[in-house]
């Protein structure tokens, strides 16, 4: 069976033109001609074209893939070897720019106008899940509560963030102390730290309302995300971030119904 230039092309996906380069180049050239001078090829020359599509799909030059097709046995394994070490070069390169370009996108989502270096000085092992970012803010996109935070928040000095961050890290030791001192969610200590969370979000973003709040600690039971924003990771014990829920949720209904005197 042969074929022409065009059905080759069609085969492969490639343009004649990528042929004709091929067959200059003494890379793949046609087992015969027809009477009016047209390429024609044969299954071996389609196997060969699907040979050196592969190894260009990897990224190899003609004068690698030519060097190769001459003994497949002798380089084949060396070269994709090689090959193979380039490309886990090349992701981890791209990795680290795609990562930069995440912090910049994140800066634009979380409204943080910091450099990298004074991120990384203020914020330590907290951390902004720009997938998070994302969804939140599309989540309370038409709320005013979100507008005032993110304006807010691209207001704030370093100084600013840095005092701020410093709040929190002294709220989460006595969080951490509470909890594992075994005092209850809904009891009188936890409360208290709830409402300092609460406040702590009014004074720094936006008014924080009880129902606002116990949204936001909704979030931390079924979103790890949200819950590293709070306590990163490494401070993290298993069932904090449904203690700290019932400690928002008790205060709130405290602060919706307080007692009377």
């Amino acid at each position: 069976m042969r074929y022409s230039v065009r059905q080759v092309a069609s085969f492969a996906q490639v343009t004649v033109r990528t042929l004709h380069h091929y067959d200059k180049a003494g890379l793949l050239m046609p087992s015969t001609r027809s009477g009016a001078g047209y390429r024609l090829y044969d299954e071996a020359d389609l196997a060969r074209l699907q040979q050196i599509l592969f190894y260009r799909e990897l990224g190899f030059s003609l004068d690698e893939i030519a060097t190769i097709l001459k003994d497949p046995q002798a380089n084949a394994l060396d070269q994709l070897r090689a090959r193979q070490r380039q490309l886990a070069e090349e992701i981890s390169r791209l990795q680290r720019l795609a990562e930069v370009a995440e912090r910049a996108i994140e800066v634009q989502q979380t409204g943080v106008t910091l450099t990298p270096q004074e991120r990384f000085e203020v914020f330590g092992e907290i951390s902004f899940d720009l997938s998070y970012a994302t969804e939140a803010r599309l989540k309370w996109a038409d709320s005013e509560g979100q507008r005032e935070s993110m304006a807010r928040a691209a207001a704030h000095s370093k100084e600013d963030w840095r005092q701020l961050m410093g709040e929190a890290a002294a709220w989460r030791v006595r969080l951490l102390d509470a909890f594992d001192a075994g005092e209850p969610g809904d009891g009188e200590r936890a409360m208290d730290l709830a409402e300092e969370h609460r406040q702590h979000i009014t004074r720094w973003f936006t008014t924080c309302s009880p129902d606002m709040h116990r949204r936001i600690a909704d979030d931390f039971v079924t979103d790890p995300r949200a819950f590293a924003l709070v306590v990163p990771p490494s401070e993290q014990r298993p069932g904090l971030a449904a203690y700290v829920a019932k400690a928002v949720h008790a205060n709130a209904s405290r602060t919706d119904s307080p007692e009377e005197t």
